[in-house]
Protein backbone atom coordinates (compact mmCIF):
# COMPACT_ATOMS: atom_id res chain seq x y z
CA UNK A 1 0.00 0.00 0.00
CA UNK A 2 1.20 3.41 -0.66
CA UNK A 3 0.98 4.09 3.12
CA UNK A 4 4.62 2.33 3.32
CA UNK A 5 6.25 5.23 1.76
CA UNK A 6 5.52 7.88 4.42
CA UNK A 7 3.58 9.71 1.81
CA UNK A 8 1.57 12.96 3.09
CA UNK A 9 -2.17 12.50 3.91
CA UNK A 10 -2.91 15.11 0.96
CA UNK A 11 -1.25 13.30 -1.45
CA UNK A 12 -2.83 10.15 -0.23
CA UNK A 13 -5.71 11.30 -0.76
CA UNK A 14 -4.95 12.36 -4.39
CA UNK A 15 -4.08 8.95 -4.97
CA UNK A 16 -7.50 7.85 -3.26
CA UNK A 17 -9.41 9.53 -5.86
CA UNK A 18 -7.23 8.79 -8.45
CA UNK A 19 -8.31 5.24 -8.26
CA UNK A 20 -4.82 3.73 -6.92
CA UNK A 21 -5.21 0.63 -5.04
CA UNK A 22 -1.94 -0.61 -4.26
CA UNK A 23 2.11 0.56 -5.95
CA UNK A 24 2.96 -0.69 -9.15
CA UNK A 25 6.74 -2.80 -9.60
CA UNK A 26 8.02 0.17 -10.78
CA UNK A 27 6.51 2.59 -8.05
CA UNK A 28 7.93 0.60 -5.33
CA UNK A 29 11.21 0.57 -6.86
CA UNK A 30 11.63 4.48 -7.17
CA UNK A 31 9.51 6.07 -4.37
CA UNK A 32 11.95 5.26 -1.59
CA UNK A 33 14.71 5.62 -3.79
CA UNK A 34 13.46 9.14 -5.06
CA UNK A 35 12.80 10.51 -1.58
CA UNK A 36 16.12 10.23 -0.71
CA UNK A 37 16.93 13.06 -3.06
CA UNK A 38 19.32 10.62 -4.93
CA UNK A 39 19.47 10.66 -8.83
CA UNK A 40 17.60 8.02 -10.91
CA UNK A 41 17.90 6.38 -13.62
CA UNK A 42 14.82 4.23 -14.81
CA UNK A 43 13.39 1.64 -17.06
CA UNK A 44 10.01 0.34 -17.50
CA UNK A 45 7.34 -0.49 -20.15
CA UNK A 46 4.72 2.11 -20.70
CA UNK A 47 1.25 1.56 -18.80
CA UNK A 48 3.00 0.57 -15.75
CA UNK A 49 3.07 3.04 -13.59
CA UNK A 50 6.06 4.98 -14.29
CA UNK A 51 4.36 8.94 -14.75
CA UNK A 52 2.94 8.56 -10.56
CA UNK A 53 6.38 7.30 -9.70
CA UNK A 54 8.37 10.58 -10.09
CA UNK A 55 5.19 13.03 -9.49
CA UNK A 56 4.92 11.78 -5.81
CA UNK A 57 8.05 11.87 -4.98
CA UNK A 58 8.43 15.41 -6.55
CA UNK A 59 5.16 16.07 -4.81
CA UNK A 60 6.10 15.51 -1.22
CA UNK A 61 9.42 16.93 -1.82
CA UNK A 62 7.36 20.25 -2.54
CA UNK A 63 5.62 20.18 0.47
CA UNK A 64 8.18 18.87 2.75
CA UNK A 65 10.19 21.96 2.01
CA UNK A 66 7.55 24.83 1.11
CA UNK A 67 8.35 28.10 -1.17
CA UNK A 68 9.63 30.81 0.71
CA UNK A 69 9.50 33.60 -2.13
CA UNK A 70 7.63 34.05 -5.25
CA UNK A 71 9.54 32.82 -8.48
CA UNK A 72 9.78 30.62 -11.15
CA UNK A 73 9.10 26.75 -10.81
CA UNK A 74 10.98 24.61 -8.93
CA UNK A 75 10.34 20.93 -10.61
CA UNK A 76 10.73 20.86 -14.34
CA UNK A 77 9.51 17.54 -16.04
CA UNK A 78 10.47 17.35 -19.97
CA UNK A 79 8.16 15.27 -22.21
CA UNK A 80 9.23 14.52 -25.64
CA UNK A 81 5.68 14.93 -27.36
CA UNK A 82 2.82 17.72 -26.31
CA UNK A 83 0.40 14.49 -26.01
CA UNK A 84 2.78 13.38 -22.88
CA UNK A 85 2.88 16.81 -21.31
CA UNK A 86 -0.73 17.27 -21.40
CA UNK A 87 -1.17 13.72 -19.85
CA UNK A 88 1.58 13.90 -17.59
CA UNK A 89 0.17 17.75 -16.28
CA UNK A 90 -3.34 16.34 -15.53
CA UNK A 91 -1.88 13.44 -13.64
CA UNK A 92 0.10 15.91 -11.88
CA UNK A 93 -2.93 18.08 -10.99
CA UNK A 94 -5.30 15.04 -10.18
CA UNK A 95 -2.44 13.09 -7.62
CA UNK A 96 -1.82 16.87 -5.92
CA UNK A 97 -5.62 18.32 -5.85
CA UNK A 98 -5.96 18.14 -2.13
CA UNK A 99 -2.68 19.96 -1.51
CA UNK A 100 -1.96 23.85 -2.83
CA UNK A 101 0.96 22.44 -5.25
CA UNK A 102 0.65 24.06 -8.37
CA UNK A 103 1.03 23.00 -12.07
CA UNK A 104 1.72 23.95 -15.13
CA UNK A 105 2.12 23.63 -19.07
CA UNK A 106 3.97 24.61 -21.83
CA UNK A 107 3.79 22.82 -25.31
CA UNK A 108 4.21 24.00 -28.74
CA UNK A 109 1.51 24.23 -31.36
CA UNK A 110 -0.21 26.56 -28.98
CA UNK A 111 -0.01 30.79 -28.45
CA UNK A 112 2.25 32.21 -26.81
CA UNK A 113 -0.42 34.31 -24.48
CA UNK A 114 -1.57 31.20 -23.31
CA UNK A 115 1.64 30.41 -21.23
CA UNK A 116 1.35 33.71 -19.71
CA UNK A 117 0.12 33.08 -16.57
CA UNK A 118 2.77 30.24 -16.47
CA UNK A 119 5.54 32.65 -16.86
CA UNK A 120 4.36 35.36 -14.44
CA UNK A 121 2.93 33.19 -11.71
CA UNK A 122 3.64 30.92 -9.07
CA UNK A 123 3.83 27.54 -10.17
CA UNK A 124 5.78 24.87 -8.73
CA UNK A 125 5.54 22.27 -11.14
CA UNK A 126 6.23 22.68 -14.53
CA UNK A 127 5.97 20.24 -17.42
CA UNK A 128 7.26 21.13 -21.25
CA UNK A 129 8.79 19.88 -23.91
CA UNK A 130 12.01 21.27 -25.25
CA UNK A 131 11.33 23.42 -27.85
CA UNK A 132 8.88 25.72 -26.78
CA UNK A 133 11.18 26.11 -23.41
CA UNK A 134 14.13 26.68 -25.21
CA UNK A 135 12.21 29.67 -26.94
CA UNK A 136 11.64 30.69 -23.34
CA UNK A 137 15.16 30.76 -21.90
CA UNK A 138 16.59 32.18 -25.00
CA UNK A 139 13.96 35.08 -24.78
CA UNK A 140 14.91 35.27 -21.12
CA UNK A 141 11.00 35.11 -20.36
CA UNK A 142 12.19 32.13 -17.72
CA UNK A 143 14.71 31.21 -15.46
CA UNK A 144 15.99 27.47 -14.45
CA UNK A 145 17.54 29.24 -11.35
CA UNK A 146 14.90 28.00 -9.00
CA UNK A 147 14.86 24.42 -10.22
CA UNK A 148 15.55 21.95 -7.52
CA UNK A 149 14.56 19.00 -9.29
CA UNK A 150 14.59 18.07 -13.01
CA UNK A 151 13.22 15.05 -14.54
CA UNK A 152 13.49 13.86 -18.11
CA UNK A 153 10.58 11.70 -19.19
CA UNK A 154 10.94 9.30 -22.21
CA UNK A 155 14.29 10.76 -22.91
CA UNK A 156 15.39 8.15 -25.49
CA UNK A 157 12.57 9.35 -27.71
CA UNK A 158 13.46 12.85 -27.06
CA UNK A 159 16.88 11.99 -28.16
CA UNK A 160 15.94 10.53 -31.12
CA UNK A 161 13.28 13.15 -31.82
CA UNK A 162 16.24 15.57 -32.36
CA UNK A 163 16.23 17.28 -29.36
CA UNK A 164 19.79 16.60 -27.70
CA UNK A 165 20.90 20.27 -28.16
CA UNK A 166 17.79 21.76 -26.37
CA UNK A 167 18.02 19.65 -23.57
CA UNK A 168 21.78 19.97 -23.04
CA UNK A 169 20.95 23.84 -23.07
CA UNK A 170 18.15 23.13 -20.67
CA UNK A 171 20.31 20.83 -18.11
CA UNK A 172 23.02 23.40 -18.32
CA UNK A 173 20.58 26.03 -17.13
CA UNK A 174 19.16 24.53 -14.53
CA UNK A 175 22.72 23.55 -13.28
CA UNK A 176 21.71 24.29 -9.73
CA UNK A 177 19.27 21.92 -9.46
CA UNK A 178 19.86 19.19 -6.14
CA UNK A 179 18.00 16.35 -8.10
CA UNK A 180 17.93 14.76 -11.61
CA UNK A 181 15.88 11.93 -13.15
CA UNK A 182 15.87 10.11 -15.61
CA UNK A 183 12.89 8.12 -17.35
CA UNK A 184 12.67 5.77 -20.04
CA UNK A 185 10.67 2.55 -21.30
CA UNK A 186 13.71 1.02 -22.52
CA UNK A 187 17.52 1.99 -21.98
CA UNK A 188 18.50 0.01 -24.94
CA UNK A 189 20.47 3.31 -27.34
CA UNK A 190 23.79 3.73 -26.10
CA UNK A 191 22.90 7.56 -26.82
CA UNK A 192 20.80 7.30 -23.89
CA UNK A 193 23.25 5.78 -21.55
CA UNK A 194 25.95 8.13 -22.58
CA UNK A 195 23.02 11.41 -22.11
CA UNK A 196 22.80 9.97 -18.58
CA UNK A 197 26.39 9.97 -17.54
CA UNK A 198 26.31 13.52 -18.24
CA UNK A 199 23.13 14.46 -16.34
CA UNK A 200 22.99 12.38 -13.20
CA UNK A 201 25.34 12.78 -10.34
CA UNK A 202 26.15 8.69 -8.99
CA UNK A 203 22.44 7.66 -10.47
CA UNK A 204 20.63 4.84 -8.61
CA UNK A 205 19.45 2.71 -11.53
CA UNK A 206 16.29 0.93 -11.45
CA UNK A 207 14.95 -1.28 -13.77
CA UNK A 208 10.76 -2.89 -13.50
CA UNK A 209 9.84 -6.45 -14.58
CA UNK A 210 6.08 -5.76 -13.98
CA UNK A 211 3.62 -8.61 -12.97
CA UNK A 212 1.43 -10.06 -15.38
CA UNK A 213 -0.99 -8.38 -14.18
CA UNK A 214 0.79 -5.21 -14.55
CA UNK A 215 1.84 -5.62 -18.01
CA UNK A 216 -1.03 -7.70 -19.55
CA UNK A 217 -0.24 -9.54 -22.59
CA UNK A 218 -0.03 -8.47 -25.71
CA UNK A 219 -1.06 -10.65 -28.69
CA UNK A 220 0.93 -10.40 -31.17
CA UNK A 221 1.12 -11.45 -34.88
CA UNK A 222 1.89 -10.83 -38.25
CA UNK A 223 0.23 -10.77 -42.04
CA UNK A 224 2.60 -11.55 -45.20
CA UNK A 225 1.68 -8.75 -47.74
CA UNK A 226 2.07 -8.83 -51.66
CA UNK A 227 2.18 -5.30 -52.43
CA UNK A 228 0.60 -2.00 -50.60
CA UNK A 229 -2.49 -3.19 -52.55
CA UNK A 230 -2.71 -6.61 -50.72
CA UNK A 231 -1.55 -5.30 -47.36
CA UNK A 232 -4.91 -2.35 -47.70
CA UNK A 233 -6.95 -5.09 -48.28
CA UNK A 234 -5.95 -7.05 -44.97
CA UNK A 235 -6.34 -4.13 -43.07
CA UNK A 236 -9.97 -3.53 -44.49
CA UNK A 237 -11.02 -7.29 -43.35
CA UNK A 238 -9.11 -6.95 -40.07
CA UNK A 239 -11.09 -3.32 -38.90
CA UNK A 240 -14.53 -5.00 -39.83
CA UNK A 241 -14.09 -7.82 -37.74
CA UNK A 242 -15.66 -7.87 -34.60
CA UNK A 243 -13.71 -7.20 -31.50
CA UNK A 244 -11.54 -4.18 -33.22
CA UNK A 245 -13.81 -1.65 -30.92
CA UNK A 246 -10.74 0.98 -30.58
CA UNK A 247 -7.90 0.74 -33.03
CA UNK A 248 -4.37 2.88 -33.74
CA UNK A 249 -3.51 2.19 -37.06
CA UNK A 250 0.74 3.34 -37.33
CA UNK A 251 1.80 4.62 -40.89
CA UNK A 252 5.32 6.04 -41.41
CA UNK A 253 4.57 9.18 -43.44
CA UNK A 254 2.50 11.88 -43.27
CA UNK A 255 1.15 10.96 -46.96
CA UNK A 256 0.51 7.67 -45.94
CA UNK A 257 -1.65 8.63 -43.12
CA UNK A 258 -3.76 10.95 -45.16
CA UNK A 259 -4.00 8.88 -47.88
CA UNK A 260 -5.23 5.96 -45.93
CA UNK A 261 -7.93 8.12 -43.81
CA UNK A 262 -9.09 9.19 -47.11
CA UNK A 263 -9.61 5.14 -48.77
CA UNK A 264 -10.63 4.02 -44.93
CA UNK A 265 -13.59 6.81 -45.39
CA UNK A 266 -14.16 5.39 -48.99
CA UNK A 267 -14.70 1.84 -47.40
CA UNK A 268 -17.40 3.33 -44.64
CA UNK A 269 -15.04 3.10 -42.28
CA UNK A 270 -14.88 6.60 -39.75
CA UNK A 271 -11.41 7.60 -38.53
CA UNK A 272 -9.22 10.39 -37.12
CA UNK A 273 -5.82 10.99 -38.04
CA UNK A 274 -2.71 12.47 -36.05
CA UNK A 275 0.13 13.32 -37.60
CA UNK A 276 3.38 15.90 -36.26
CA UNK A 277 2.77 19.23 -37.97
CA UNK A 278 -1.11 19.57 -36.72
CA UNK A 279 -2.20 22.20 -34.72
CA UNK A 280 -2.67 21.69 -31.17
CA UNK A 281 -6.51 21.83 -31.22
CA UNK A 282 -6.98 19.64 -34.31
CA UNK A 283 -4.41 16.82 -32.43
CA UNK A 284 -6.65 17.13 -28.98
CA UNK A 285 -10.02 16.60 -31.09
CA UNK A 286 -8.96 13.87 -32.58
CA UNK A 287 -7.99 12.21 -29.44
CA UNK A 288 -10.68 13.04 -28.23
CA UNK A 289 -12.82 11.37 -30.94
CA UNK A 290 -10.87 8.28 -30.39
CA UNK A 291 -11.44 8.66 -26.49
CA UNK A 292 -15.19 9.12 -26.69
CA UNK A 293 -15.64 6.54 -29.15
CA UNK A 294 -16.87 8.80 -31.82
CA UNK A 295 -14.45 6.63 -34.13
CA UNK A 296 -13.19 3.04 -33.68
CA UNK A 297 -10.06 4.25 -35.57
CA UNK A 298 -7.21 6.27 -35.44
CA UNK A 299 -4.14 6.50 -38.15
CA UNK A 300 -1.24 8.49 -36.73
CA UNK A 301 2.16 8.31 -37.65
CA UNK A 302 4.80 7.47 -34.71
CA UNK A 303 4.25 10.97 -33.01
CA UNK A 304 1.35 9.08 -31.40
CA UNK A 305 4.17 6.17 -30.43
CA UNK A 306 4.40 8.33 -27.00
CA UNK A 307 2.29 10.24 -25.05
CA UNK A 308 -1.11 8.76 -26.46
CA UNK A 309 -2.85 7.54 -23.09
CA UNK A 310 -5.90 6.03 -23.78
CA UNK A 311 -6.80 2.59 -21.69
CA UNK A 312 -8.58 0.84 -23.76
CA UNK A 313 -6.98 0.82 -27.15
CA UNK A 314 -7.89 -2.91 -28.22
CA UNK A 315 -5.30 -3.28 -31.38
CA UNK A 316 -2.47 -1.55 -33.00
CA UNK A 317 -2.09 -2.33 -36.61
CA UNK A 318 1.20 -1.53 -38.21
CA UNK A 319 0.71 -0.64 -41.79
CA UNK A 320 4.19 0.50 -42.04
CA UNK A 321 6.60 -1.02 -40.01
CA UNK A 322 8.74 1.08 -38.12
CA UNK A 323 12.53 1.78 -38.91
CA UNK A 324 13.53 0.60 -35.27
CA UNK A 325 12.65 -2.03 -32.82
CA UNK A 326 12.52 -0.48 -30.12
CA UNK A 327 9.77 2.13 -31.64
CA UNK A 328 8.04 -1.45 -32.40
CA UNK A 329 7.97 -1.85 -28.68
CA UNK A 330 6.53 1.87 -28.12
CA UNK A 331 3.80 1.13 -30.80
CA UNK A 332 2.29 -1.43 -29.15
CA UNK A 333 2.57 0.06 -25.67
CA UNK A 334 -0.16 1.68 -26.74
CA UNK A 335 -2.40 -1.28 -26.16
CA UNK A 336 -2.63 -3.52 -23.25
CA UNK A 337 -2.36 -0.77 -20.85
CA UNK A 338 -3.51 -0.95 -16.93
CA UNK A 339 -4.08 -4.55 -17.12
CA UNK A 340 -6.44 -4.68 -20.05
CA UNK A 341 -5.24 -7.70 -22.63
CA UNK A 342 -3.98 -5.82 -26.30
CA UNK A 343 -3.57 -7.08 -29.52
CA UNK A 344 -0.44 -6.11 -32.25
CA UNK A 345 -1.00 -6.89 -35.68
CA UNK A 346 1.50 -6.27 -38.08
CA UNK A 347 1.15 -5.93 -41.89
CA UNK A 348 4.79 -7.06 -43.40
CA UNK A 349 5.75 -6.96 -47.04
CA UNK A 350 9.06 -8.31 -47.85
CA UNK A 351 11.37 -5.35 -47.60
CA UNK A 352 10.24 -5.56 -43.94
CA UNK A 353 12.01 -8.62 -42.99
CA UNK A 354 14.70 -7.28 -41.82
CA UNK A 355 13.14 -5.06 -39.51
CA UNK A 356 10.92 -8.20 -38.42
CA UNK A 357 14.48 -9.92 -37.66
CA UNK A 358 15.50 -7.34 -35.26
CA UNK A 359 12.17 -6.99 -33.54
CA UNK A 360 12.39 -10.74 -33.27
CA UNK A 361 15.54 -10.51 -31.68
CA UNK A 362 15.17 -7.55 -29.44
CA UNK A 363 12.22 -8.94 -27.77
CA UNK A 364 13.39 -12.92 -27.98
CA UNK A 365 10.37 -13.86 -29.48
CA UNK A 366 9.01 -15.55 -32.74
CA UNK A 367 6.04 -13.00 -34.06
CA UNK A 368 3.24 -15.99 -35.55
CA UNK A 369 2.34 -15.93 -39.25
CA UNK A 370 -1.53 -15.88 -39.78
CA UNK A 371 -3.39 -15.57 -43.20
CA UNK A 372 -6.94 -14.59 -43.77
CA UNK A 373 -8.92 -16.80 -45.97
CA UNK A 374 -9.27 -15.45 -49.22
CA UNK A 375 -6.54 -12.59 -48.66
CA UNK A 376 -3.52 -15.21 -48.33
CA UNK A 377 0.18 -13.89 -50.50
CA UNK A 378 0.76 -15.44 -53.40
CA UNK A 379 4.60 -15.31 -52.63
CA UNK A 380 6.17 -16.96 -49.81
CA UNK A 381 8.16 -15.15 -46.80
CA UNK A 382 11.36 -14.03 -47.65
CA UNK A 383 14.33 -15.34 -45.52
CA UNK A 384 16.98 -13.08 -44.50
CA UNK A 385 20.57 -14.31 -44.29
CA UNK A 386 22.08 -14.75 -41.00
CA UNK A 387 25.64 -12.80 -40.64
CA UNK A 388 28.64 -15.57 -40.49
CA UNK A 389 30.59 -14.12 -36.93
CA UNK A 390 33.80 -13.06 -37.51
CA UNK A 391 35.44 -15.89 -35.70
CA UNK A 392 38.62 -14.26 -33.11
CA UNK A 393 42.47 -15.04 -33.56
CA UNK A 394 44.43 -15.12 -31.09
CA UNK A 395 47.88 -13.72 -31.60
CA UNK A 396 49.82 -17.04 -30.89
CA UNK A 397 47.48 -18.25 -33.77
CA UNK A 398 48.49 -15.18 -36.13
CA UNK A 399 52.04 -15.70 -35.43
CA UNK A 400 52.06 -19.48 -36.26
CA UNK A 401 49.83 -18.41 -39.47
CA UNK A 402 52.79 -16.39 -40.16
CA UNK A 403 55.75 -18.40 -39.63
CA UNK A 404 53.79 -20.71 -42.09
CA UNK A 405 53.25 -18.38 -44.55
CA UNK A 406 56.72 -16.90 -44.40
CA UNK A 407 58.12 -21.29 -44.49
CA UNK A 408 56.08 -21.41 -47.99
CA UNK A 409 57.66 -17.96 -49.37
CA UNK A 410 60.67 -19.30 -48.40
CA UNK A 411 59.98 -22.73 -50.34
CA UNK A 412 59.12 -20.95 -53.52
CA UNK A 413 62.29 -19.13 -53.44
Amino acid sequence: MFEQFDLDSALLGGITNAGYKKPTSIQELVLPVAMTGKDVLASAPTGTGKTAAFILPIAQHLLDYPRKSPGFPRVLILSPTRELAIQTSEQCTQLTELTDIKTGLITGGVSYDSHKDVLTKNTDILVATPGRLLEYLESEQFEARDIEILVLDEADRMLDMGFSDAINRIVGEARWRKQTMLFSATLEGAGVLRFSKEVLNEPVFLEAHPSRKEKAKIHQWLHLADDKEHKFKLLINLLKQEGFERTVVFANKRETVQHLSGKLYAEEIPCAWLEGKMPQDKRNHAINRLRSGMVKVLVATDVAARGLDIDDITHVINFDMPRKADIYLHRIGRTGRAGNKGTAISLVEAHDMPVIAKIERYMDERLSRRNIEGLKPQYKESKIALKKPKIKISKSQKKAKAKKQAKRANKKK
